[in-house]
């Protein structure tokens, strides 16, 4: 599998190819299943930095779920649990452990955006529908990406409310300082094996993105596991899904892992950009957040030629970077530092990724390694290697 790349086909020539009958403004929410949605809250908000937002439940005249919206910059994550156990949310939770169920995409026509996808084979999950109140009316439609993972399509401009309709604003004494997270950059899904490529030509058809970058097992490997991606994109970029798969290797790599304890295909991580990475994680694992363990002294010592032409423009203390495990690549346009949270909940399944872009558009190519020999260690430390 040859490797395409910004480098040698500039943006221009990648994205031409996209299609503009799904024109995307944005990632507009986040919706998770989770057992306990106010606890989940209280977690976010103290470890992440995240604000409460909005509010939707019995005392809105929800029946069946209620829904915590907190909000950090530009990010919106939405904590919804069940009300009762026949709930298809408890059923979600139940075999899949809290997890994302939505990626909802901000539109200007959720009608046009569910009638363009569902006519190219989408199945749907839920026809065009009209919400109101008192401050005006949203349209919003969806349908069936991998495994149970759903887009819903959001279009908002005829409403001037918080969030939803009948959300409320929600008010608490308790809102920590934010950590400098600003928007999701990417986010990441597993599929099984050889299931990559079906979803790569799903995306492509039904909602017009095109593979701009793709690795093999050639390229993202370790001594004993292995996986595939590819990333799509929509014709503007602001919308990044990297598509992974499992690769033979001589032991179980994180995404079997990931599939086996999620019980299926589905979203692995959420990559969010902070502007100041350094006092990001600082503040986030003083508030708990564990991070995956740092590689050794001999990675920050090739800085230098990792970054080549860029290392010029490199003014980040690299000893600080090293001391809190932070990982450093570039690529044609310039570099990026990243790192990588443990898992959040109990099963191995979701994680975080904090980004800084300094110019790179890449996802990291040459921290894959030493990400996959840190992820590795914590799998020996669970038996699941």
């Amino acid at each position: 599998m040859k490797s395409v790349t910004n480098v040698e086909y500039g943006l221009e020539k990648i994205f031409e190819g996209a299609q503009d009958f799904l024109p995307l403004l944005g990632t507009d929410y986040v919706e998770f299943y989770v057992g306990n949605a106010k606890q989940a809250a209280h977690y976010y908000k103290t470890a992440f930095g995240f604000q409460s937002f909005a509010y939707a439940g019995l005392e809105t005249g929800l029946k069946d779920r209620t829904s915590y919206v907190i909000k950090q910059d530009k990010i919106k994550l939405v904590l919804t649990t069940a009300l009762n156990s026949q709930s298809p949310i408890s059923e979600h939770v139940k075999k899949h452990g809290d997890g994302v169920k939505v990626i909802a995409l901000w539109v200007e026509d959720a009608r046009k955006s569910w009638e363009e996808t569902t006519k190219r084979g989408a199945k749907s999950f839920m026809e065009p529908t009209v919400e109101k109140d008192t401050h005006g009316q949203t349209v919003r439609s969806g349908i069936y990406a991998y495994g149970e993972t759903v887009h819903i399509f959001v279009e908002r401009k005829d409403y001037k409310g918080l969030f939803l309709p009948n959300f409320v604003a929600w008010e608490s004494e308790y809102n920590p300082a934010p950590t400098g997270l600003k928007f999701i950059d990417h986010i990441v899904g597993n599929v099984g094996w050889g299931e990559m490529n079906t979803w790569v030509e799903w995306y492509e058809k039904v909602m017009g993105f095109v593979n701009f970058l793709s690795f093999d097992d050639k390229q993202i490997h370790t001594e004993y596991s292995a996986l595939m991606s590819k990333v799509m994109s929509n014709g503007n970029g602001r919308i990044k899904f990297p598509i992974n798969e499992p690769a033979k290797g001589k032991k179980r790599s994180q995404i079997e892992e990931y599939l086996d304890f999620y019980e299926g295909p589905g979203a692995q991580h959420l990559a969010v950009a902070t502007d100041n990475i350094i006092e990001t994680v600082k503040a986030m694992r003083n508030r708990g957040v564990e991070f995956l363990s740092a590689p050794p002294h001999a990675y920050y010592e090739e800085v230098p030629d990792r970054l080549g032409k860029h290392f010029s423009m490199f003014n980040q203390d690299l000893s600080e970077l090293e001391k809190l495990g932070i990982l450093i690549d570039a690529d044609e346009e310039g570099y990026l530092l990243q790192i990588f949270t443990k898992p959040v909940e109990d099963r191995p399944t979701l994680f975080y990724e904090i980004i800084q872009r300094m110019g790179a558009r890449g996802f990291g190519a040459g921290n894959f390694k030493a990400l996959f020999e840190s992820i590795e260690r914590e799998q020996e430390k669970r038996g699941t290697l």
